[in-house]
């Protein structure tokens, strides 16, 4: 059952605190995120980030908002809600075989999906919210009007079914690492390092332009991939190909953060990056490339021009 906050209480939440962790435990939890993603990128499946549109984002975290849940709590749930609808549709599939009636097959998969999908969502959230130690947990009932206001009706039965079904169908296996997660883990590194940053106010940065990249996600990347093949159109192989870079949680949190310092303290930039390159290993040039990517897209811009031209490059 969720705790009862006022509202009030709600917007003292100061974030994570910086500089309290022993360094064995910081070095321990680095290379147990590294090992992690590394292992998630080797078994990436191919429908990787389907379900990972804007508006579906956007529902999750407006969600996540209107129910005062904590950051890592709207990051999970979006992680959770791929990774259960990705293995969902291929259990779905494998199920029906292949056969002459594939077409008609997928477009009754495509059918349960889109019937049950919000319920799916909600229940993705309610997960998440459990996983949390925050104050705020959804419960039933508070899931059950939501849907109602939206004109969805479901039993307490069906939503309690709903949850084990996710649960199911992802053995359990909920407990997932967020970009949020690489990114404060790296700020406690670069400080532990010595890295002169300004913690809380670069974590608030990153925390908005990680939800810029989630939301923006498809216009990021594209303009990332670009970078790299030196190519407008890139082919079917360049792309299937590129789907690990999407999905490589590491580069998104370097890349958040690298854009953080050079928005906020740009003096700081290039031994940020250097820090980032030695604890990551992910190459200063990479580095620059992704910070390049969101700095346009967060000043907007529709002129094409290498990253050099916009940040200044390594010495």
């Amino acid at each position: 059952m969720g705790t009862e906050v006022p509202l009030g209480a709600r917007g003292r939440d100061s974030g994570p605190v910086f500089c309290g962790v022993a360094p064995e435990i910081i070095e321990d939890t680095l290379i147990h995120l590294a090992t992690e993603n590394e292992q998630y990128l080797s078994e990436l499946p191919e429908q990787a980030g389907c379900f990972k549109e804007t508006r579906i984002v956007e529902f999750i975290f407006l969600l996540a908002e209107k129910w005062h849940l904590d950051l890592p709590t709207r990051y999970q749930a979006v992680e959770l809600l791929e990774r259960f609808m990705i293995k969902q549709v291929e259990q779905m599939c494998d199920g029906r075989g292949s056969t002459q009636g594939q077409r008609s097959s997928w477009s009754s998969v495509r059918d349960q999906i889109t019937n049950t999908f919000v319920l799916r969502l909600v229940s993705c959230v309610q997960l998440a919210s459990k996983l949390s130690l925050h104050y705020s947990r959804v419960t039933s009932d508070t899931a059950l009007t939501f849907l109602q206001s939206i004109k969805y009706s479901y039993t307490k039965q069906e939503l309690l079914e709903s949850e084990l079904a996710v649960l199911n169908t992802l053995q359990f296996h909920i407990n997932v690492s967020t970009p949020l997660a690489y990114v404060e883990l790296l700020l406690e590194v670069l400080g532990y390092n010595g890295c002169l940053l300004p913690a809380k106010p670069l974590h608030q940065l990153c925390v908005q332009l990680l939800d810029l990249c989630y939301l923006t996600r498809e216009t990021i990347y594209d303009t990332l991939l670009k970078i790299a093949i030196e190519n407008s159109t890139p082919s079917k192989l360049q792309l299937a190909k590129f789907l690990t870079v999407k999905e490589d949680f590491m580069l998104l949190a370097v890349g958040v953060i690298s854009t953080g310092v050079f928005i906020l303290s740009p003096g700081h930039w290039e031994q940020a990056v250097e820090h980032l390159n030695c604890i990551t290993g992910i190459t200063a040039q990479s580095i620059l490339e992704f910070s390049y990517a969101v700095v346009r897209r967060v000043v907007g811009s529709t002129t094409p021009r290498s990253p050099q031209d916009r940040i200044p490059p390594q010495k």
